[in-house]
């Protein structure tokens, strides 16, 4: 009971409070808005419905990816070989010793 009456604000009056929280940091600029997030729920309160679902998510993914890991090993592939071709990088025996 004590420790309650310890966080009550002491009041003098109705519009006057002694004890009050950063009263030194109150500044007129600072916005108090509060962020909202419409993922589930519209702007009144109703929830939206469940999302519709990707029919065959994952082979739709593996289908854009694999042919697109394949074309680029065989463009690094092509363009190593260029490079040993022209002797702009060719790795020596030496690096490969342990």
């Amino acid at each position: 009971m004590a420790t309650g009456l310890l966080r009550l604000p002491l009041r003098l009056s109705k519009n006057t409070t002694i004890l009050s929280r950063n009263t030194g940091l109150k500044t007129s600029n600072i916005s108090r808005t509060t962020q909202t997030r419409n993922a589930v729920s519209t702007p009144s309160g109703a929830i939206l419905p469940k999302p519709d679902k990707t029919a065959f998510g994952l082979i739709r993914m593996t289908a854009v990816v694999v042919p697109f890991l394949y074309v680029g090993t065989l463009i690094s592939k092509n363009f190593a070989a260029l490079l040993e071709e022209h002797d702009i990088f060719v790795p020596e025996d030496d690096d490969d010793d342990d």
